[in-house]
Order: C-alpha cells, then structure tokens, then sequence
C-alpha cells in the first residue's frame, strides 16, 4: 500500500524530507506557494554543520554535490569595535569544513533535483481527523486529502493550528536586511573589509553584520533593539527614507561599517520572531510539523541545519516501517521535541549577548564557539 503524504512547503526541511524519501522510492507530494522555483529572491548563505545540516545531505545521497557547491572560505569572520578597530579576524584552515556556506538558491536547486513540485499551491487549513484521511484546503478552493501531512511551512505556519494553538512572539530584535551586488568591483574597500566570509561589528544593543555570497553578492544586517512599532512613523518602502533612520540609529560609527547601510539597495523590515522553547504539542495522528513551523528560534546557524536533519531523520523513520506512519511520526516527535528544546534554548541565549547592552557579551560567545 503506497501512503499520500503531503509536505507543506519547499525550504530546506520540507525538500530534504521529500528528497530522502525519493531517495527511499516513497511518493511525496512537496505542496508550495510560490507560483514557481524562481518566483522570488532566494536569501543570502547558510552554514551547514557537520553533524546536522551536512548529515541530511548525506541521508539525500548529496553530499558530493554539496562539496561542489560549498564554499569552505565561507567560514571566515571578521569582528569590529564600533570606531572599526580589529578584534578578531579568523579564517579556516585548508582541511577546516565543519561549517561551509552555502548559497540559499543553490541548496534549493540541490534539493529540488527530481522532485516534482506542485507550484503556486496555497495552503490555508489543515484539518484532521476525517474519514478519508487529513483535508488540506487551498486559498484557489480546493481540497485534497492524505494520510500524512507535514508542515514545514516557516515562521507563521498554516499547518501549525492542527496540532498546536501556539504563535510566534517577539523577541524584541529587529533586523533590516539589504544588498550589495558586485561588491568587489564596485566596492572594492567594502569587499576586503568583509573578506571571504562575514564582518560583524557590534555595538550597545545593535549589531551590523555583512556575509558574502556567490559572484560578489552580498547581504547586510542591521540588528537592534526596539519595539515592535519603532517604525510607526517611518515609510518601510521608502529606501532612502530607511537608510537615513539606519544611519542615524548607527551613527558615529566607523564609516566603513555606515558604508555597508549606505551603499545598501532595498530594505526588509525582519523582526525576529520566536516559538517557545518549551513548544510541543499532543500528538496529532496523520500531521506533524517541521523545522521553523515546530521551533522557530533566533537565526543563530541552527534553523536550517535542524529543520534538515529533522527532515532527513523522519523520513528515514517513514522509510524504515512505511505499513505504520503513525508510529514512525510519533517517535520522530519525540526525539525532535528534546533536541529543537535544547537548541532554542541555546540559541535564544545567544542573541541576548550578541544585541546585547555589553558588547563585549558578543566578543566572548565568538571566542567560546569558534574553533582554536
């Protein structure tokens, strides 16, 4: 008997799940919004660790794809003080790939692979408990069914409400994104002060980080503490309206660091938000939840690589006993619960010393995670 099953969802948790069960010859239905592959930008790098983000790789069969791809130089950073002193600046070793960067599009493109993507499909309800399996209802008014439904459809997630009532909160951190394209050619000062990996500078309760990606993009954040209105009286649209609030929040600076917001393209306004540490839920027969939609938590390098390893593991866990889905979901559950715990923990910790009123709270976590 083949199951339906359905992932809601085409990042990083829900492809590796739909590839490592392609790997496993299963049928998965990968279910997604985005009216195509390229609909929109794909985000700036990841660094996938050794025993997560590269373990579910090598779960899809991939990982010498993603040797290819990667970037070991990626590793590198670099930490400013605020008036642009150096004070640190590590680079990795030739054999150093614990945690290489790799381009977000590209990671997609190496997931995505043969799977068969069903493009432009909104998800609005997940219902359970049915007699023909678990409905999922789409914005265009329609409705399928299946035996399985997994959501790893982010932050603000659709699928969430079957199995829990609980939503993201805010942490009280804000972030801008924005751009720089062909930095080595048209800041050069800018590329060798970002060097091959990422710059940091961090500041009272702010913090401005740049990381590199392919073909001299590169994508800049500034970080900083404020309510979740402090941009009630500003026009988020208007980019140089943005930039002015950037700069005077940041100002007496060192210029190289203000050059990064100056020399910056579009502006997204991203607040952090996060799920509860402690976030889990009864188990729901039929649905179960993925990556940011289960434990969403600070963007500190352990999202993505979790969201992927989860993944992997439950659709190994599917693999290995197909006849009961039930069972397979419920044991990936409960092992999930404790890992993402520890992690959300961890990592909530670590933005309060990273945008923190000490700064020297920043300089100390690099020193204690980064390697000798």
């Amino acid at each position: 008997m083949r199951h339906r099953i359905a992932v809601v969802g085409s990042g990083p948790a829900g492809l590796t799940f739909a590839r490592v069960l392609h790997r496993h010859d299963l049928l998965v239905t990968v279910l997604e919004r985005d009216p195509a592959r390229d609909a929109r930008p794909a985000g700036g790098t990841l660094d996938l660790h050794a025993g997560m983000g590269q373990l579910a790789l090598a779960k899809a069969g991939l990982s010498a794809e993603f040797e290819t791809l990667s970037r070991p130089e990626g590793q590198a950073m670099r930490i400013l003080d605020t008036d642009g002193t150096v004070l640190r600046d590590w680079r990795p070793r030739p054999e150093e790939r614990n945690n290489p960067e790799i381009d977000r599009g590209h990671l997609r493109d190496l997931l995505l692979g043969p799977l068969d993507v069903q493009w432009g499909r909104e998800v609005r309800q997940v219902v359970p408990g049915g007699r023909d399996g678990v409905a999922v209802h789409f914005a265009d008014g329609r409705r399928e069914t299946f035996d399985l439904v997994i959501g790893a459809d982010g932050a603000w997630s659709r699928t969430r409400p079957a199995v829990s009532p609980v939503t993201p909160h805010y942490t009280g951190v804000t972030a801008m994104e924005t751009s720089l394209h062909d930095v080595d050619s048209r800041h050069p000062e800018l590329a060798r002060l970002i060097g091959d990996g990422s710059v940091a500078v961090y500041g009272v309760n702010r913090a401005l980080v740049a990381q590199r990606g392919n073909a001299g993009h590169v994508k800049v954040y500034a970080q900083f503490r404020a309510p979740s209105t402090w941009h009630a009286n500003l026009d988020l649209t208007d980019v140089e309206a943005v930039r002015s609030s950037l700069l005077a929040r940041f100002d007496g600076w060192a210029a190289p660091a203000l050059d990064l917001l100056r020399h910056g393209t579009a502006f997204a306004h991203r607040p952090l938000f996060v799920l509860p540490a402690s976030h889990t839920w009864t188990h729901v027969p039929g649905v179960t939840l993925l990556g940011d939609a289960a434990h969403l938590m600070p963007p500190l390098g352990a999202g993505a690589n979790l969201a992927m390893l989860e993944g992997a593991e439950l659709a190994e866990s599917i693999a290995a006993d197909p006849d009961d889905l039930d069972a397979a979901v419920r044991a990936f559950e409960e092992q999930m619960w404790a890992r993402a715990g520890k992690w959300a923990k961890i990592t909530a910790a670590g933005l309060e010393r990273l945008v923190s009123p000490d700064p020297a709270q920043a300089l100390a976590l690099f020193d204690q995670v980064q390697p000798s």
